[in-house]
């Protein structure tokens, strides 16, 4: 495999959820893809390696809460835990993106509007039973006796 100014390579970690502080598993994530990187770039392909913290979701309200902050100081926080750990790895990323930054929302903004633009989203309303560990909604009969099947907790009503 041989690169020259026309081969490009992109890699990206998992957009991390900030409900936690970086862990093991995120580091070996992580690792992989610069791992990745490296070798594309040795092989001569301009390379554009991305990784960072998606700050969305009611996992990280959750988590924000139990800490005792508000949501904007929590994600802050672990947010820049994820960055400054990456270079005490000598992690190699081009980019450290967080769904909160201004060129991060403009950018999903335009897309998401030129979709809906093609008739590609509706907007309608939806109840289910939902599990937030799960980050997902399910059908009675996909609970095992009420229950979420993968946590065994209790969804709720959303």
């Amino acid at each position: 495999m041989t690169g020259n100014s026309h081969s490009t390579f992109y890699i990206t970690t998992p957009i991390y959820y900030v409900n936690a502080e970086p862990h093991i598993g995120h580091a070996y994530s992580t690792i992989v893809a610069d791992v990745i990187a490296r070798f594309y770039r040795l092989a001569g392909f301009e390379t554009f390696f991305l990784t960072g913290t998606d700050e969305h979701g009611n996992k990280v309200v959750e988590a924000a809460e139990r800490s005792g902050e508000t949501v904007k100081a929590y994600v802050d926080r672990i947010s820049r835990a994820f960055k400054e750990t990456w270079p005490k790895l000598n992690i190699t990323n081009d980019y450290f993106v967080r769904t909160t930054d201004r060129n991060h929302k403009d950018t999903v903004s335009k897309i998401l509007s030129e979709v809906y633009a093609k008739g590609d989203i509706y907007f309608s309303d939806y109840e289910g039973k939902y599990c937030v560990g799960c980050e997902r909604f399910y059908t009675d009969t996909e609970l095992v006796q009420g229950m979420c099947p993968i946590l065994m907790s209790e969804p709720r009503l959303n």
